[in-house]
């Protein structure tokens, strides 16, 4: 299997996509990694000649600043723009970027195009649990706006991830709302539950925001809009958290007394808020598989991130989101 990596792509690039790189190529004998982006840059991050790390040359890339829509038709030759050619043209089996976001989409909608029978592509990241498992959840920001149908179609999605890729016979969906009762919420999440209740997923009802950190559920599905607020409140959460702790943990020689007991545990929360340690977010719906790594990701989440597409692309991801939403444009007509 053949996986690209925008290496110009992230807050650390090119090193870090360089580091991932290698560290994947060296564990996954059977994964082909291409470094896409400027050689000469790329090869002087190289530490060994791995034979299964190799590099397309791209001469432009695609910075944070750019506007989406007008950097990915302008910028033919962007690091981005030639790795989502490679999944379109069937050369790379996946692709992994920690750059613009919102490039990435429109790479995904205009470079790759979406699978046969789906409205709108989501953007599914992995929230934190703690029980370490993640909650699953799309779409974290690619549509503002989302129709009930758009919600099924994510839930069903975001299920078959769930169960390929991360091994959970059955994930329990759960809709994203202000209350458990079936009639709570706005029109979008009333007009959604039935929808779901029918669908060839295990849902279980309405979910609360606040149930989300103790894993009431596997897959959890809601619009961008109100997805984006979730994902940014509980990111800001855990860095006060986290901050606050600090700061009482080196206030008084006891406190630091204190740290250096608990440091073994506070690792392992550290460890459990973690973005790296899943790698990245699927953006579901596009015709290949793709992947949005953190824009700071270090060497240890892109290596995740090639774990997760290689997975995905041994469960056969793609085909089976094809598959069961072509059933389901059966059913309707």
């Amino acid at each position: 299997m053949r996986i690209a990596i925008d290496a110009m792509g992230g807050d650390f690039a090119p090193q870090a996509c360089v580091e991932g790189a290698e560290r994947a190529a060296r564990e996954w004998k059977d994964v082909e990694i291409v470094l896409v982006g400027r050689e000469e840059q790329i090869r002087s991050c190289l530490r060994q000649n791995l034979p299964n790390v190799t590099i397309r040359h791209a001469d432009d890339v695609i910075t944070p600043d750019d506007e989406p829509a007008r950097a990915v038709r302008r910028k033919k030759n962007a690091s981005m723009v030639v790795a989502g050619r490679m999944v379109r043209e069937r050369e790379a089996d996946a692709m992994i970027s920690a750059g613009n976001t919102g490039a990435l989409m429109v790479t995904g909608l205009l470079v790759i195009g979406r699978i046969p029978g789906i409205e709108r592509p989501a953007l599914a990241p992995m929230l934190p649990t703690m029980n370490g498992q993640g909650v699953l959840a799309l779409d974290m920001g690619a549509n503002m706006d989302a129709s009930p149908d758009n919600l099924l179609q994510y839930a069903i999605m975001g299920s078959i991830y769930r169960e390929k890729v991360l091994g959970i016979d059955k994930p329990r969906v759960g809709l994203l709302n202000v209350g458990t009762e079936a009639q709570k919420g706005n029109e979008l999440t009333k007009a959604a539950f039935p929808l779901l209740e029918q669908a060839p997923v295990h849902f279980m009802g309405n979910v609360e925001a606040r149930d989300v950190l103790n894993a009431k559920c596997d897959v959890i599905v809601c619009d961008g809009f109100a997805g984006n607020i979730l994902l940014k409140a509980m990111e800001g959460t855990a860095e006060a958290i986290i901050s606050v702790l600090k700061e009482e943990f080196t206030k008084t020689f006891l406190s630091k007394l204190a740290a250096a007991v608990l440091k073994p545990r506070m690792k392992s929360l550290v460890k459990k808020l973690d973005y790296s340690e899943h790698g990245g977010a699927p953006f579901l719906g596009v015709d290949g598989l793709v992947l949005k790594s953190h824009g700071s990701s270090d060497a240890n989440a892109i290596k995740n991130a090639v774990r997760q597409a290689r997975i995905a692309i041994r469960n056969g991801l793609i085909q089976a989101i094809s598959t069961e939403i072509g059933r389901g444009s059966e059913r309707e007509i």
